[in-house]
C-alpha cells in the first residue's frame, strides 16, 4: 500500500511539472512572432584625436574627424535563431577584440559567437585597434580596443532592442566602373624589386599610364551583393551591401574618416528612408574580396586632379544608386529559416630563413648608399618578428545561411579571384564573402599569386602558409554544408 501512495505521489508531481513545463513553453512560443524579425542600430566608435591613423607607411595622429565611425549593426530573428552582423569603421581589428565582443553579446543577449559576424571596413583613415603582432594575440586590449570592443556589442543590444516583425530581400547588380586589379604584369625589372634583394613577376600599384605596363594579374568581381530589410509595413530598416573594391582615400593627413563605407551609408539613408522615421534606417556597406583591387585605372589615369574627399564621395554615390536602382526589384520573404556555422582552423606562421635573416642583418650593418628597395628597412622589422612569433596561428571561419543566402567570412585581405571560387563553390543560391571579419591576419592570396611575388605576397604581409587559401575555402564549403 505504502508504495502505491508514494508511486501516485510521485506520479501526480512528475505529471503537474510536466503541465508546468509545456505552459511555459507554449508561453515562451507565444511571445516569439511567426516568421523573419529584424532591428538594427549604429553605435559611435569615433576615437580621440591623437591616436595613431594607420593605413600608410608610418602612422599618423588624428588632428581632425571629418565624419564619425560607427558599428553598424543588423540583427535577425527566426524563432529561437538569432544572427547579428556588425561592420566597424576600421582598417582591421584583431581578434582578440572581436572575441571579447562576442564574449559580451553571449552573456547579455544568448546569441552564440558563431552566430555573431564583426567584421571591419577597411577604411585607411582611422585610428588602429592592431596590436603589435598581428599573429601573436595581445595579452591585455588597449583602452581604445576596449571601447570599440563594448561599443561593438552594445550595438547588437541596440539592434535587438529595435527587433521587429520584417521581410527581407536578396539583390545584386554590377558596377565595374570603380574597380581595377592593381597588380599588374611590367616589363621593367627596376619596378619588380622587392624589399627581399630579389625581382618579382608582378608589382603593386605600378606608375599609372607607364608605358612599360602589359596586363593585370588577377581579375575583377563587379558584382554589388545586397541585403535589404524592412518592416511588413514597408518602412525601411537596413540594408546590407557588399562591394570587392579596396578603401578609395583621398584623406588629408591627420582626418578620420570612414572613407566611402560612410559616405555610402549616409547616401543610401537618403534614398531609401526618411530622416525622422524611428528606430533610425542603418546603411552598411561591408568590404568583399579586394585584397587585390583598388580604383585606379593604371592603364588610362584621369586627367583630372581631385580634391579631397570629391572622389571617395563619387565612387559612395554611384555603389548607393546602383544599390537603389537594383532594391526597387526585390522580391521581398518574411519566412526564412537561419543558420550559422563557425570553426577555427590553425595555418602555420610563415618564418624566415637564416639566409633572410642575415640579408637584413648585413642591410642594417652596411646602409646602402642607395637602398635596393624603397622599404626594405620596414620589412626588415616585419620578418624579425615573425621569426619570434608563435608556429602556427588559429584563425576563425565562419558561415551564415539567411534563407538561400549564403555569407562566408574570413579573417584576411582576400584576393579577388577567391571570392569568385567562392560564389562558384558555394551549395547555395547566392553567396558573397565579407573580407576583414573575426580578425584581421593580413593579405590571403593564392598559390599562384604567391609565385607572382608582389606586395601582398611578401613576408611580413601575407603572415600565413602559401596554401591557406585552398584549406580556407575547403572549409568554408564544409561550414555551409553544415548551415544548408
Amino acid at each position: 500500500m505504502l508504495f502505491r501512495r508514494v508511486f501516485r505521489v510521485v506520479s501526480i508531481v512528475a505529471i503537474c511539472l510536466f503541465q508546468l513545463h509545456a505552459t511555459k513553453s507554449h508561453a515562451v512560443d507565444a511571445e516569439i512572432p511567426a516568421g523573419l524579425r529584424a532591428g538594427a542600430a549604429a553605435s559611435n566608435i569615433t576615437p580621440p584625436l591623437g591616436e595613431l591613423i594607420v593605413g600608410g607607411w608610418k602612422p599618423t595622429p588624428a588632428t581632425q574627424i571629418h565624419d564619425e565611425l560607427y558599428a553598424r549593426c543588423l540583427v535577425l530573428a527566426s524563432g529561437e535563431t538569432k544572427l547579428a552582423i556588425v561592420l566597424c569603421d576600421n582598417v582591421g581589428i584583431p581578434r582578440e577584440v572581436f572575441d571579447q565582443s562576442k564574449r559580451w553579446i553571449q552573456d547579455e543577449t544568448g546569441i552564440p559567437a558563431s552566430h555573431v559576424l564583426l567584421a571591419s571596413t577597411h577604411t585607411h583613415s582611422a585610428t588602429t585597434a592592431r596590436g603589435e603582432n598581428k599573429v601573436a594575440e595581445s595579452v591585455e586590449l588597449t583602452s581604445y580596443q576596449s571601447f570599440l570592443a563594448r561599443r561593438i556589442s552594445d550595438s547588437v543590444r541596440r539592434a535587438i532592442g529595435h527587433l521587429e516583425p520584417a521581410e527581407i530581400g536578396f539583390g545584386a547588380i554590377d558596377e565595374p566602373s570603380e574597380l581595377f586589379n592593381r597588380r599588374w604584369y611590367v616589363l621593367d625589372p627596376d619596378l619588380r624589386r622587392n624589399p627581399f634583394g630579389g625581382v618579382d613577376e608582378v608589382r603593386m600599384n605600378p606608375p599609372a599610364g607607364s608605358p612599360t605596363l602589359v596586363r593585370p594579374a588577377g581579375p575583377i568581381d563587379p558584382q554589388i551583393s545586397f541585403l535589404s530589410v524592412r518592416s511588413r509595413t514597408g518602412r525601411p530598416i537596413a540594408l546590407l551591401a557588399n562591394y570587392s573594391l579596396h578603401y578609395v582615400g583621398g584623406v588629408p593627413t591627420g582626418d578620420v574618416s570612414g572613407d566611402y563605407f560612410g559616405i555610402f551609408s549616409e547616401r543610401i539613408a537618403e534614398l531609401v528612408a526618411t530622416k525622422d522615421q524611428s528606430p533610425a534606417f542603418v546603411g552598411i556597406l561591408s568590404n568583399g574580396t579586394s585584397g587585390d583591387v583598388n580604383n585606379i585605372n593604371f592603364r588610362d589615369p584621369p586627367k583630372k586632379r581631385y580634391q579631397p574627399y570629391e572622389k571617395m564621395r563619387e565612387v559612395a554615390h554611384r555603389v548607393a544608386d546602383r544599390v537603389f536602382e537594383a532594391s526597387r526589384s526585390v522580391t521581398y520573404q518574411q519566412d526564412i529559416s537561419l543558420a550559422a556555422a563557425s570553426r577555427d582552423l590553425t595555418l602555420q606562421v610563415r618564418k624566415p630563413t637564416p639566409e633572410m635573416l642575415a640579408y637584413f642583418q648585413n642591410i642594417e650593418d652596411n646602409p646602402p648608399e642607395k637602398p635596393y628597395h624603397t622599404h626594405e628597412t620596414t620589412y626588415a622589422g616585419r620578418v624579425r618578428r615573425l621569426a619570434t612569433s608563435p608556429d602556427e596561428v588559429a584563425v576563425t571561419l565562419q558561415t551564415l545561411r539567411i534563407g538561400d543566402i549564403g555569407i562566408a567570412a574570413i579573417p584576411f585581405e582576400v584576393f579577388t579571384e577567391i571570392g569568385l571560387e567562392i560564389k562558384e563553390s558555394c551549395p547555395l543560391k547566392k553567396c558573397f564573402t565579407i573580407e576583414l571579419a573575426n580578425g584581421s591576419f593580413g593579405y590571403l592570396p593564392t598559390p599562384a599569386q604567391h609565385k607572382l611575388g608582389g606586395y601582398e605576397t611578401w613576408m611580413g604581409t601575407n603572415n600565413v602558409e602559401l596554401h591557406a587559401s585552398e584549406k580556407i575555402v575547403e572549409t568554408l564549403m564544409q561550414l555551409f554544408a553544415e548551415t544548408k
